[in-house]
């Protein structure tokens, strides 16, 4: 039997995997071809899978992530062997910190060869390297065990708290032939995935209970919160409560950001004066001080507790004590909470939600302010106005935001108003996911993409405004130009090459989209950039604006400042 040959009783491990995952219900597919699975994206393509095709294997890794975020189901990542693989490891490892359900699948050297060192193709031992990056690692060394591997795969990705999967498969297993009944039959269909996991109810009450008695309570809703699809339970329970919430970046949209019990604008004052803070789908990583420090000071430093729903019962206690673990999935444990409060529950104290009022009202009416106002030479906040205004008309588009300046900025000034409407570089900060991102959001959902990119960010991935304009996809990419890293301004004090942190001046990113047949335009000023947005949201069209920002406007890392060493040695 031949690689491209399936009879009527006869199959190979190519059908075997492409019916595997159609079983599941996996549609698409995010890969760059090459040896050893050119043959099956073809054959993928012929059975009706969508194949997006990448030019670099990260950022089909990427965008396999995004994809798991966005559907509940595993995306799906395929490479070649060897610098392939290790290409879209990268990924891989950072949907697993995230907890997005992704499964990298990778061709690989014959084990024999590999485990006698003797050379061959690409010769490497793929699993072992991927055990430590993910959730799960499988080999699959015979065709009649690929629907078993790829049923272990999705329910590693998606039981539990979610992540990455990675599952070898190498070269020869493609061809091997069987019966097709016998295959057909070997296909495994997964059933309840991602089971509920119902809280005790003793937990349950135990959270009621602090929350019942605190003075100053503190909700924080984590990417996890948005995964979870408990939109409706969610904003229950914050509504019921009366309590003020603060969403993570990845969480906004759960409720609007306009929503009268939201405290972003309010954020350093609420982490440092709560006393009871629930945390629902969020960690305390870095990304929230540990828990403990200047960030959570105030009167209630030393007495705070808190509250942790979370599938994970090893998570509590990561760096502080959690006075009151929730364990189990979030709508369980967000119904169970609700349930619990009756009819007769009070709602947060006066006295605490007027202060944070007050103070947010003070934030906003500043910010609006600075927003207001038009500098000769765009700056963040002025270009970012354009791209708020445009969220707000579009509250279905899709935003994409990553950088450092441009980050930051990006999450305090462009208000969401949907779940799963934001994403950005998540749990390790990372640059590079834009394109990928990008490129999921619109395969998955088909609603507009707008990609909010750092000039240094956009260059980790800009190669694939290609892919873009070859799936004419609806992704409009806003390029903050400011020549440089953080900013353009820095000079070599010895002369001779410049700066490690500039760019060229007035480079023309516009020309890149326009090199494939996409739209690609300069906005210098914000009249330009709302005319090119909106222009580029109406038509669909690939569209990427280079808009020019004052080098000057830039801080050095941005919010995380402190964690460049020389920084940190200057405070002490």
């Amino acid at each position: 039997m031949t690689n491209d040959t399936q009879t009527s009783d006869q199959t190979d491990g190519f059908h075997l995997l492409i019916d595997a995952l159609k079983l599941n219900g996996i549609e698409n597919i995010y890969t760059l071809p090459g040896i050893p699975i050119t043959d099956f994206t073809r054959k993928a393509q012929a059975e009706g899978m969508r194949l997006i095709s990448f030019r670099h294997e990260q950022h089909a890794g990427n965008a396999a992530a995004a994809a798991g975020f966005l559907t509940q189901k595993p995306g799906i990542c395929m490479t070649v062997s060897a610098p392939g693989f290790l290409n879209g490891l990268t990924a891989l490892a950072n949907a697993t910190t995230n907890c997005f359900p992704m499964i990298l699948i990778s061709g690989s050297s014959e084990r024999e060869i590999v485990d006698l060192q003797q050379g061959d193709y690409e010769e490497m031992d793929q699993l072992a390297i991927a055990k430590p990056l993910c959730k799960a690692a499988y080999r699959v060394l015979h065709a009649q065990d690929i629907g078993v591997g790829v049923a272990r795969a999705i329910r590693s990705a998606l039981s539990g708290r979610p992540g990455g999967v990675y599952l070898d498969l190498p070269a020869k297993l493609f061809s091997q032939a069987m019966d097709a009944a016998a295959g057909k039959k070997s296909l495994i269909k997964v059933v309840d995935p991602a089971p509920r996991q119902i809280p005790g109810a003793d937990a349950v009450q135990r959270a009621l209970d602090l929350l019942k008695g605190a003075k100053r309570p503190l909700i924080v809703l984590g990417k996890g919160a948005a995964y979870a699809r408990a939109d409706a339970e969610i904003r229950s329970l914050i509504e019921k409560s009366g309590i003020p919430y603060l969403p993570m970046s990845m969480a906004k949209g759960l409720l609007p950001d306009t929503h009268g019990q939201s405290a972003s604008a309010t954020r350093s004052y609420v982490l440092a004066e709560a006393d009871v803070v629930m945390l629902v789908g969020a960690r305390l990583n870095w990304l929230l001080s540990h828990g403990k420090g200047k960030t959570w000071g105030g009167v209630n430093a030393d007495t705070r507790q808190f509250i942790q729903i979370d599938i994970s019962p090893t998570e509590m206690d990561s760096n502080v004590p959690i006075a009151a673990p929730l364990v189990g999935d979030i709508g369980s444990c967000v119904s169970a909470l609700l349930a619990g409060m009756g009819n007769n529950w009070s709602k947060a104290p006066s006295d605490w939600t007027q202060a944070i009022a007050e103070r947010k009202d003070k934030n906003i009416s500043k910010m609006a302010e600075t927003l207001a106002q038009n500098p000769p030479v765009m700056n963040f906040h002025s270009a970012l106005n354009v791209v708020r205004e445009a969220v707000k008309a579009r509250p279905d588009a899709i935003v994409v935001n990553e950088g450092a300046n441009t980050l930051d900025f990006a999450r305090s000034i462009v208000d969401m108003y949907e779940p799963r409407k934001r994403l950005d570089v998540g749990t390790w900060g990372i640059m590079g996911i834009g394109m990928g991102f990008a490129i999921a959001a619109a395969v998955e959902t088909g609603k507009p993409v707008i990609a909010i990119e750092g000039d240094s960010a956009f260059g980790f991935s800009g190669m694939e405004v290609e892919t873009i304009c070859r799936y004419n996809l609806p992704v409009c990419v806003i390029v903050f130009n400011n020549n440089g890293i953080y900013k353009g301004t820095d000079k070599n004090p010895r002369g001779g090459d410049m700066a490690p942190t500039q760019f060229v001046k007035g480079a023309k990113y516009e020309m890149m989209m326009q090199a494939f047949g996409g739209v690609g335009v300069v906005a210098n000023t914000p009249a330009e950039l709302e005319k090119a947005l909106t222009e580029a949201i109406k038509s669909g069209k690939p569209t990427l604006i280079n808009a020019i920002i004052d080098e000057t406007a830039g801080t050095e890392s941005g919010r995380i400042t402190s964690l460049n060493p020389q920084s940190a040695a200057k405070k002490k």
